[in-house]
């Protein structure tokens, strides 16, 4: 059966980033939802190749409602870090122990809710240092696995093997 997965974005995200993984999930008879701060929101990534309609506001979603959360990355991490209904939101996953997913700067979203703290995980260059400060052992690998929960991938050439890993914690 089908997983329900949160994806939450806003503009200047990594359009790649996002549509090769929702693509990949949906193609395995998954689904994503999409999640900015107000349902209806058109959001567009940084690349100006997306554009997406937003399927829900953040204060209408609950997390337990969801099997899995999906953070693209590119500039929409670091802005929804900023909110802390993003960071609620993200760290009842890690704490949950359900499945993350989370690419680039995804990451960002979870140093700021401070579940990062002794996972094996990678990001984009510019945030392992952060990745490390907030206890994370960083590695520079094409996708990083942890505790059977948490998938993390450096950059758009990483989504292959983000997506094989990720559809594979979703089985």
């Amino acid at each position: 059966m089908g997983k329900k997965i949160a994806t939450v974005l806003t503009n200047m995200f990594e359009d790649v980033e996002y549509t090769d993984p929702a693509k990949a999930f949906k193609d395995a008879g998954h689904e994503v939802v999409t999640i900015e701060k107000e349902k209806g929101a058109k959001v567009t990534g940084k690349n100006n190749e997306e554009r997406l309609t937003v399927d829900y506001g953040i204060d209408d979603v609950n997390p337990s409602d969801f099997d899995a959360l999906f953070i693209p990355g590119g500039f929409s991490p670091d802005q929804l870090r900023a909110d802390d209904r993003f960071v609620k939101f993200a760290k009842h996953f890690m704490d949950e122990k359900k499945p993350v997913f989370a690419i680039c700067h995804g990451p960002q979203l979870l140093i700021t809710a401070k579940t990062l703290e002794g996972r094996k995980a990678t990001g984009f260059k510019s945030i392992q240092v952060d990745m490390e400060y907030a206890g994370a052992t960083v590695v520079d690998e094409e996708v990083a696995v942890c505790q059977n929960q948490l998938v993390t991938s450096r950059q758009p050439d990483d989504i292959p093997a983000f997506n094989r890993e990720s559809l594979n914690l979703l089985k």
